[in-house]
């Protein structure tokens, strides 16, 4: 009796305790996360600082003995706008600054050959060109901008210094071609080193939770499982730099020669971490779930958790094999072996939140599938079949004896008994 008041008064400072060092855990993972995030994006600022510099030196050089002596600064400026912005879509952007120039240098001229030069008309010049580039564009952006931008030169120095359109279209031209240059020839990045830094963090937190939620729904803790589930949704920032990681990979495996090899890797890999932002939802409602189901006390059978782990234990399989380029089949046998352990929870029996979160880790495991390179249909029947078979080895299954049905028996007729005869059989047969 004294040893059971002993336990009930240490529990709560235990408590405390325990929630005190996963406090501080957290945050030493935040803060290291937070550093590795630091590091990358310096890294990232010193290549595109290192290319934009590059450009703008050759594109002044080029300007200089191309077109002759002069204040080109349209052509260095032209450079450094094609790498600093709208990183990944380069050479959409100089194409764009292109038509950009061009635009503003026909309403320009146009407006001022029938309306002359003073403030009011600079005003409807700019009016016009940026209207007439919005309706060609559709959208803002380097067109918009460098229409509007030429079409104020065109109206204001035009008229104390002709011959400006020619010149403006050449700096134009000389520095987008000099920024794609830098890209692709002298200073082009290894895309694969570039979606790896840009995915290991959403892979790191992804699975990290995951085992969380795992270990939470071990020792039913509806608290740790809301915390995993309000630190996975934190992960939209991360896979917003992914996305851009994408998109400028993408154009490095296109325009850069010395990158061409890597193309195929960065398809499979590009792949992968599409349906990886897909699991990153399911993730979340498997977390979601969990906290609900341990908040209403519902059963949670041991294969259940231990499904939830294999699902990271795929994941991060899978941005192994992705890196290294080697093969996926590990990936797929892990997760079999965790639809397995899916199946195995369902038949222990569940009840309704268990249900749902056993099929959003069936949907999850089929994402992750088709991350691999499976047809659709070839991950849902994988993933179904290996359910079948867990559900298949609790003997007898829970789920099939709650779902038997009770037979009848009609009512108003005698029912003979049955004999000793009849009932042997019965006797030395195995337990249904």
């Amino acid at each position: 009796m004294t040893d059971r008041r002993a336990d009930t008064v240490r529990s709560p400072l235990d408590r405390a305790v325990e929630r005190g060092g996963l406090a501080l855990s957290r945050a030493r993972a935040q803060g290291g996360a937070a550093g590795r995030n630091r590091l990358r994006q310096l890294e990232i600022t010193v290549v595109i600082s290192a290319q934009a510099g590059l450009a703008a030196a050759l594109a002044a050089l080029l300007a200089q003995e191309l077109l002759g002596s002069g204040a080109h600064v349209f052509a260095p400026a032209a450079a450094v706008g094609t790498i600093a912005t709208a990183i990944g879509q380069r050479a959409r952007r100089t194409f764009e600054l292109l038509v950009g120039v061009g635009l503003g240098i026909v309403v320009g001229d146009l407006l001022r050959a029938l309306l002359g030069s003073g403030s009011w008309q600079t005003g409807l010049v700019v009016t016009l060109a940026i209207a007439t580039a919005l309706l060609v564009a559709g959208r803002g952006g380097a067109l918009v901008g460098q229409a509007g931008g030429t079409a104020v030169l065109i109206a204001t120095l035009a008229p104390v210094q002709p011959g400006l359109e020619l010149p403006r279209i050449f700096d134009a031209l000389v520095g987008g071609l000099v920024g794609l240059f830098v890209v692709a020839l002298l200073l082009p990045v290894n895309p694969i080193r570039v979606l790896d830094r840009a995915v290991e963090p959403v892979v790191a937190r992804l699975t990290e939770q995951l085992d969380a939620v795992a270990h939470a729904l071990t020792r039913r803790d509806a608290d740790a499982a809301q915390r995993a589930l309000e630190d996975l949704r934190g992960l939209e920032p991360d896979i917003g730099r992914l996305n851009d990681a994408l998109s400028g990979a993408e154009e490095v495996v296109t325009i850069a020669p010395a990158r061409w090899h890597r193309r195929a890797q960065f398809h499979r890999y590009a792949d992968a971490t599409q349906h990886l932002e897909r699991l990153l939802l399911y993730a979340r409602s498997i977390a979601r779930r969990s906290a609900t189901a341990l908040q209403y006390d519902e059963p949670i059978p041991p294969a259940l958790p231990d499904a939830v782990a294999r699902l990271g234990e795929a994941v991060r399989e899978l941005k192994r094999a992705c890196k290294s380029g080697e093969d996926l089949e590990r990936t797929r046998e892990l997760v079999r072996q965790g639809a397995e352990l899916a199946g195995r929870a369902w038949s222990q029996g569940v009840r309704t939140y268990g249900e749902a979160m056993i099929s959003d880790l069936r949907t999850g495991q089929s994402e992750l599938l088709r991350a691999t390179g499976c047809r659709p249909e070839d991950a849902n029947g994988t993933v179904r079949r290996a359910a079948g078979a867990g559900e298949a080895e609790a003997r007898p299954p829970v789920r099939a004896r709650m779902s038997r049905p009770v037979p009848r028996r009609p009512a108003g007729r005698h029912q003979p008994k049955a004999t000793g005869r009849e009932l042997a059989p019965a006797r030395a047969g195995p337990a249904g």
